[in-house]
């Protein structure tokens, strides 16, 4: 699979190995009721999660923070999936491909068999300096990172209990 060209001024990357299959990382991806448990770092919770994993297939989550706080659901768009390898989606454009007024990112997610486990890339890229470096600041490192162990003990257990 390919990756795409990384930009350090503009692109935020997380790459790690998981001893987690690709194709049950990818479930968990692209069932709504499954990212729910696992996609925003503890306390925060999903309040709402709606996707269809095809391009031009929307890609919408809403978020509450332990004190309260909303991110609301913004309807995303899926740009590219390829079952068990990629998915790439942006919050430029809503679901159909219509343009948005704002955008924050572009991100791509790619589950690389390596093994017996999975190489796990997670790309999220901004159209300007600025908007990279406010994500970075964000904790996007940290975040995305405690995301994706949140994701490996979700699909670890998932296994124990199916």
């Amino acid at each position: 699979m390919q990756r795409p060209e990384i930009n350090p001024e503009l692109d935020l990357v997380l790459e790690r190995f998981v001893d987690v299959r690709p194709e049950l990382l990818w479930k968990a991806w692209t069932t709504p009721e499954h990212l729910k448990k696992w996609f925003v770092p503890r306390p925060w919770q999903v309040t709402s999660c709606e996707m269809d994993p095809r391009p031009g297939g929307i890609f919408s989550v809403g978020m509450r923070g332990p004190n309260g706080e909303e991110s609301p659901a913004s309807p995303g768009c899926f740009l590219e999936v390829v079952e068990n390898q990629k998915l790439v989606w942006t919050d430029a454009l809503g679901p159909g491909y219509r343009p948005k007024a704002s955008a924050f990112m572009t991100a791509t997610v790619l589950f690389e068999k390596e093994g017996t486990g999975t190489r796990y890339v997670a790309i999220a890229m901004h159209k300007d300096p600025q908007t990279r470096n406010e994500h970075a600041a964000m904790g996007f490192m940290q975040g995305w990172g405690t995301v994706l162990e949140q994701l490996v003990e979700f699909v670890k257990s998932s296994q124990r209990t199916s």
